[in-house]
């Protein structure tokens, strides 16, 4: 059985920034303007192995998907907002509560806060195409409770319960999602409401991961994806490699979840992994799978 690397894989921009500031922010605890203890509102990145080493590093993790009830958890010292965004009314809480706050959200989450305010602004509603529960979505629906309208991936009938107070309309999304996913619930938005404004904010990171799994998947019988099953944009890749690919993928944590049932007439494996996935983690599944390979061949 052949192993075959998929590029790009591993940590994308955002995760990078965001775990260098998490480093940081644990290294100067107890220094000013850093108070001690440091937490991380839920996950920093959706990855148990990045929670686990910033743990190392002095970083608490306050794990809860509702961000208000999370900051009731703390009762001082100094907060990261994680790499997905928070809601202004949660960084407005931290603050009445005399919180030292760290902002590490991803840059091209921010991005889409700054257009779904500039929007709202303007006097539009948005429609934002994500997931319900995702804590990128609770973020960016804060900017502008009541004109921000959460519609989840090719869920077309819960467009049938929408309606407007206006003709001013657009349409964004999550940043992780699967892109053609994306692409076919816009698309039937626009034909529902032609004049909408579109901004399709999938982020660069998701888009080439996914079209480089997609192409992979023509040159090999199966794919494995490294990542978090709560991960977003780990999830999709598997997703994609099956709906479009059509070849079968598991998404795998560690070494440990992989099954050698899997590999049965499997000549030729594909292995990409998540934007918040340790390239450490990464290597290892690749060697374990290189070793069942070479035990085949012994055998």
């Amino acid at each position: 059985m052949e192993v075959v690397k998929i590029t790009p894989r591993g940590y994308c921009h955002g995760v990078v920034d965001a775990i260098k500031i998490a480093r940081q922010v644990g290294a100067e605890a107890g220094a000013e303007p850093v108070p001690q203890p440091v937490h991380m509102l839920g996950y920093l990145v959706h990855n148990e192995h990045v929670t686990d080493e910033l743990k190392d590093h002095g970083v608490e993790l306050v794990d809860e998907d509702d961000r208000f009830a999370g900051l009731q958890r703390i009762d001082d010292g100094t907060v990261i907002f994680t790499a997905h965004g928070v809601s202004p009314q949660v960084k407005e809480r931290a603050a009445e509560m005399g919180l030292r706050s760290i902002d590490a959200t991803c840059s091209d989450v921010v991005r889409t806060h700054d257009l779904v305010k500039d929007l709202a602004g303007r006097g539009f509603h948005v429609l934002y195409i994500g997931q319900r529960k995702h804590p990128e979505p609770e973020g960016v629906l804060g900017e502008a409770p009541g004109q921000v309208h959460l519609v989840e991936p090719l869920d077309f009938e819960a467009l049938d319960d929408i309606d407007f107070p206006t003709d001013k309309l657009a349409v964004t999304c999550q940043t992780t999602l699967s892109q053609w996913d994306t692409i076919s619930t816009i698309e039937e938005i626009q034909r529902r409401w032609p004049d909408v404004e579109v901004y399709n904010e999938i982020c660069k990171a998701t888009q080439e991961r996914q079209e480089a799994a997609v192409k992979a998947a023509a040159e090999v019988d199966m794919v494995i994806v490294v990542g978090s099953s709560r991960s977003s944009n780990s999830k999709r890749l598997v997703q994609v490699v099956e709906e479009l690919g059509h070849k079968p993928a598991h998404l795998v944590d560690s070494p440990a979840d992989i099954n050698p049932a899997w590999f049965e007439g499997i000549e030729r494996v594909g292995v990409t992994s998540g934007a918040s996935t340790p390239t450490w983690m990464t290597r290892k599944v690749i060697e374990h799978l290189e070793s069942l390979e070479d035990n085949a061949a012994a055998v």
